[in-house]
């Protein structure tokens, strides 16, 4: 990571977009990138070393469509996911997943200062948890242009593919996010897609889990009883098999901001 020079009171506030190789990220970048001017914006991503490869390839076709750099960071003491969850010996709680702060929001602290304004991707259905952010961190300046422009997920991927990149491979194999590959927080039917797509990376975590024991079951069937990945029946769960994908008028207002932004 480039050590940035420290701020002043005469500059204005730096604008740090959280890019996070997904759909909806991409276009709240661009929007930010529009309206405050590629000086003042930085843009980060948090390696988590757990996500799909395609990624890699994605980063770089939005690279050149933001036409500006990408700061990548990464946590020195854990590797990916899988560090965190066999080092710690805890995958989730009801609290949440500890790869989440120890990946995405700890490494990211030396970069961060306390002017700066932060951009989130969150979509026009997820008010509720950008409510919460802001909540959470009612001392920082955090913005979410997707929510300011009524944009939803599917706006966001029609967006990115009419813009002539692909989209990353997890949402063309069916999955709603572009989340690591075997992520703690998704349910039964995200989990028998893993099943599915990725067999080595659930028989890890099944394993992973029997070692831990049933504590570490991800979900509690009407009874009490907890479900584990060895108990879960193939069939259960419901996941789309294609993304939705569709531009809507706000997508449309969305693609004239950022053209005038190119003139």
């Amino acid at each position: 990571m480039t050590d940035l020079p420290s701020s002043t009171g005469s500059e204005r506030p730096r604008v740090v977009c959280r890019f996070s190789c997904g759909a909806a990220s991409a276009v709240a970048t661009k929007l930010a990138l529009r309206k405050y001017g590629h000086e003042r914006v930085e843009i980060t991503y948090s390696d988590t070393g757990s996500e799909h490869p395609d990624n890699k390839r994605f980063m770089a076709d939005c690279i050149r469509w933001f036409n500006h750099p990408i700061t990548v960071v990464k946590s020195a003491k854990y590797a990916d996911t899988w560090a965190v969850w066999e080092k710690e010996r805890f995958i989730k709680s009801m609290q949440g997943a500890p790869c989440t702060g120890l990946l995405k929001r700890e490494p990211h602290f030396p970069f961060e200062r306390p002017t700066d304004i932060m951009v989130f991707g969150y979509t026009s259905e997820e008010q509720h948890r950008f409510d919460r952010l802001r909540k959470e961190n009612f001392e920082r300046t955090i913005e979410a242009p997707l929510i300011d422009a009524g944009m939803s997920k599917a706006d966001c991927l029609g967006l990115v593919s009419r813009a002539g990149i692909a989209l990353p491979a997890m949402y063309l194999l069916g999955f709603q996010n572009n989340n690591c590959i075997g992520c703690p927080k998704g349910g039964r039917g995200y989990w028998n897609m893993i099943r599915k797509h990725f067999p080595v990376q659930f028989e890890r975590m099944a394993a992973l889990q029997r070692h831990l024991g049933e504590g570490s079951a991800f979900w509690r069937e009407p009874d009490g009883t907890k479900l584990t990945l060895d108990k879960l029946d193939p069939n259960r769960g419901v996941m789309h098999d294609e993304p939705d994908i569709e531009c809507s008028v706000m997508c449309h207002s969305a693609e004239m901001q950022i053209a005038e932004a190119a003139e």
